[in-house]
């Protein structure tokens, strides 16, 4: 198996910079992005990132996967990876956004040996509730802008603390939706293996027998839970790291091809235009005059 590159940098809405540390993991507070766009963050996705907002005083408008929310008062939002997602908020807007890379949200589900905020999910927050990530946002805030020994620890400790918590109470609200709803767990499966094995360019039949179901039962769930077909969502993966390689290394083109598994450069390019509209190369470019590529 082709060793994996791993870039644990990832982009959020609007992002033209890279993040500020090589975390897998960024928080902020909601002003500091939406005032930057009108306190409108259009609906967008991430394949990569889980998403916690806190909002502990003003008023939004979410949109989540296509169904809209009204918040005016103090509530938490579950955002799993590949939702799609928009907020409206007011100008008065306080509360905090984290995003969580998955490689860090996989590895608190193999500890704990079940799924970690695998569905949308809001919580409107008691007095008591709000008090506490008033208290436990402020210190991760203070420790994700520290320097300090054992700094990793430490957030990785405080994560681990917010995704517990979190998910304690979805699944005390949602215990029967969670357990029983089998796609949640077919699709995190089917994550799992593409993770495994997108570098090998697995046929969609490869995945679905693999995962003991059909093809087309496969393709009609990532389309129902992901709106997109299972290749589409493989060729997504590929993309993702084929874009990380680019701007976060130095390897060639050539180089890249081979670590994703495509038989010649030529084809990878190719690939690559299909799902852009601009070569491998023009991409490095334009993102490395954007200040991007990493010296």
């Amino acid at each position: 198996m082709r060793a994996r590159i791993s870039v644990p940098v990832f982009r959020l809405y609007g992002e033209t910079a890279s993040w500020p540390t090589p975390d897998l993991l960024h928080i902020e507070s909601i002003p500091e992005r939406s005032r930057l766009h009108d306190w409108n963050i259009r609906p967008h996705r991430h394949a990569d990132l889980v998403q916690l907002l806190y909002v502990s005083a003003g008023q939004a408008e979410l949109d989540i996967d296509g169904g809209q929310r009204e918040i005016a008062e103090p509530c938490i939002q579950v955002v799993p990876a590949l939702c799609v997602h928009g907020f409206r908020f007011s100008h008065d807007i306080q509360g905090y956004v984290v995003s969580l890379a998955l490689p860090l949200v996989d590895s608190l589900e193999q500890a704990l040996g079940t799924r970690v905020l695998p569905l949308p999910w809001c919580r409107r927050l008691a007095a008591d509730e709000q008090l506490w990530l008033d208290n436990f946002f402020d210190s991760l805030r203070r420790e994700y802008a520290s320097r300090e020994r054992g700094r990793d620890v430490m957030l990785s400790a405080l994560v681990q603390t917010l995704l517990v918590w979190v998910q304690r109470r979805q699944y005390a609200e949602l215990g029967e939706e969670l357990n029983q709803d089998r796609g949640q767990q077919l699709l995190g499966a089917f994550m799992q293996l593409l993770e495994q094995y997108y570098c090998e360019h697995w046929p969609i039949e490869h995945y679905a027998t693999n995962l003991g179901v059909s093809a087309p039962h496969l393709n009609a769930l990532c389309r129902r839970l992901c709106h997109q077909s299972a290749l589409q969502v493989i060729h997504q993966r590929l993309l993702l790291e084929a874009k990380r390689c680019l701007v976060y290394t130095t390897m060639t083109v050539g180089q890249i091809a081979n670590s994703l598994g495509f038989s010649e450069p030529a084809y990878f390019s190719r690939f690559f235009k299909r799902h852009t509209g601009i070569s491998p190369r023009t991409f490095r470019g334009r993102e490395s005059a954007l200040g991007v590529l990493r010296g």
